[in-house]
């Protein structure tokens, strides 16, 4: 593998590394192109800056997290049943995990929630995150499951 300061965020396996370059150089397009669209909506619109650069950074990260979770390369490994219902129970054990390290976490730093709003607040922010991370990685397991069965 060539020495680039990028090289932390990309796996050793070469076919990962392959896709994951092309879903980066694409996202850097999208973002230029955001850029420039950005460029122009300042100087029509009453945009705050912010706004103009958050916006693409949104569209660049949610490009290649979807590209990744789509691609169907995160596990290579499962092409079993069996192999494919563990992996069901990682990722459920992984998300219930965080779940009490989150809360763990949150009542040393914070405190325990004091009214009913705070604990809506807590709960709302902790069932959204979780309903994320189950689906990405359920549907990239998914992916990655029926791309290695399609392989043998």
């Amino acid at each position: 593998m060539m020495k680039s300061w990028i090289s932390f965020l990309i796996p050793n396996d070469e076919y990962k590394e392959k896709r994951i370059l092309y879903f980066f150089s694409e996202g850097g397009i999208l973002l230029f192109l955001c850029l420039i669209v950005a460029v122009f909506c300042n100087k029509y619109f009453n945009i705050s800056e912010g706004t103009l650069l958050l916006f693409p950074i949104a569209i660049f990260l949610c490009y290649i997290t979807t590209r990744y979770i789509t691609s169907g390369i995160e596990y290579t490994d499962i092409v079993t049943d069996y192999a494919y219902k563990k992996e069901i129970k990682i990722i459920l054990t992984r998300t219930s995990s965080f779940v009490v390290g989150f809360l763990l976490f949150y009542i040393l730093l914070v405190g325990v929630p004091r009214n009913l709003d705070e604990w809506i607040e807590i709960i709302g922010l902790l069932f959204f995150v979780i309903l994320l991370w189950f689906f990405s990685s359920f549907i990239s397991l998914n992916k990655s499951y029926k791309k290695n069965k399609e392989l043998l």
